[in-house]
């Protein structure tokens, strides 16, 4: 089929008015920049113009809802930047509603008006791209949203004279007050402190205060950028420095970095329960998590019992609904 067929084809199943499937394929292709390409087959189009083509189709049924289900996973990296333009664009000039399914966090920043984070089935957090980037509510949010992802040091919350520190045991970090304030119940305790390579400001000699010491391990210049690849005695983290600061970073260089601790975060470390690693310094609003039927606060646990055949279970199952049944 050509373009104009593949885009019509839903129309002429519900036996639509030829001159209104005209009308609305070409406006249609009008929007997509497809007007020159109608004629042609699939195999003459580029990987761009066939998603624009799966597109098209959608848009002439004039839908109030479309959904995206990772539709640029399979285009090379330059397509995708450029598609990721056209449906954003696309999505003003409609102003329809659109859902867009992606694992790619940079797609969901830069596309979304909203952002639903998902994990293993359960809500993380909703909110505006940068309302995530900034405030995430837990430790995988926090470590989602953002590229390169947020670095995440084990540390220890001591009590030092009238100030509450965080020792990471090869230097020591002081949490700004409303951190401090927080972190008073965490005392003896080992949480996660999370700071965002860009965030990091690199020093020329060591800091008087929050002084990060570290070993580079291995870098990655990017021309505006370079991405430093840190290591203290036990734990990595990358930072990242304009060009311009220093040119040159040799393997194995010892540098420092001052953290700006009012956009640090510091999460409840769980290893057993990964949901219930908060942000421990920040109160966010969470009705997402709220069972609307008991109350209930918190990810509701289900248990799988994998060690069940599929088929057994089915079975299982059926003769289950059989006997309510005859009761």
């Amino acid at each position: 089929m050509t373009v104009y067929d593949n885009m019509a084809f839903g129309l002429k199943i519900r036996k639509m008015d030829k001159s209104e499937i005209q009308r609305r394929v070409d406006e249609a292709a009008k929007i997509l920049g497809l007007t020159q390409y109608l004629d042609r087959k699939p195999k003459a189009l580029s990987g761009g113009q066939r998603q624009r083509v799966a597109v098209g189709r959608a848009i002439v049924r004039n839908p109030k809802v479309f959904l995206f289900d990772e539709p640029l996973s399979n285009l090379d990296a330059k397509l995708r930047v450029t598609m990721r333009g056209e449906i954003a664009a696309l999505h003003q000039r409609l102003q329809a509603t659109m859902i867009y399914v992606t694992h790619d966090q940079i797609e969901a920043m830069t596309m979304g008006t909203k952002i639903v984070v998902m994990k293993d089935g359960h809500v993380q957090q909703i909110g505006e791209p940068l309302y995530l980037y900034n405030h995430p509510i837990n430790k995988f949010v926090a470590g989602f949203i953002g590229s390169p992802p947020m670095n995440f040091l084990t540390v220890t919350i001591k009590k030092e004279g009238d100030k509450i520190v965080a020792d990471e045991g090869t230097f020591v970090l002081v949490p700004t007050a409303e951190q401090q304030e927080a972190l008073k119940a965490y005392v003896g305790k080992e949480v996660y402190f999370g700071v965002r390579p860009e965030d990091m400001a690199i020093q020329s000699a060591p800091a008087a205060e929050n002084n990060m010491q570290m070993k580079v391990t291995n870098k990655e210049p990017l021309g505006a950028e370079t991405h430093l690849f840190l290591a203290t005695k036990g734990q990595n983290i990358i930072a990242r420095v304009m060009s311009s600061t220093k040119e040159l970073f040799k393997l194995g260089e010892t540098v420092n970095f001052v953290p700006a601790m009012d956009r640090c975060k510091f999460f409840v470390k769980n290893p057993e329960d990964l949901d219930a690693e908060l942000n421990i310094c920040e109160k966010i609003d969470a009705p997402w998590l709220v069972n609307a039927l008991t109350g209930a606060v918190g990810y509701d646990k289900v248990t799988v019992d994998s060690s069940l055949d599929p088929e057994e279970a089915r079975k299982q199952a059926k003769a289950a609904k059989k006997a309510a049944k005859k009761q």
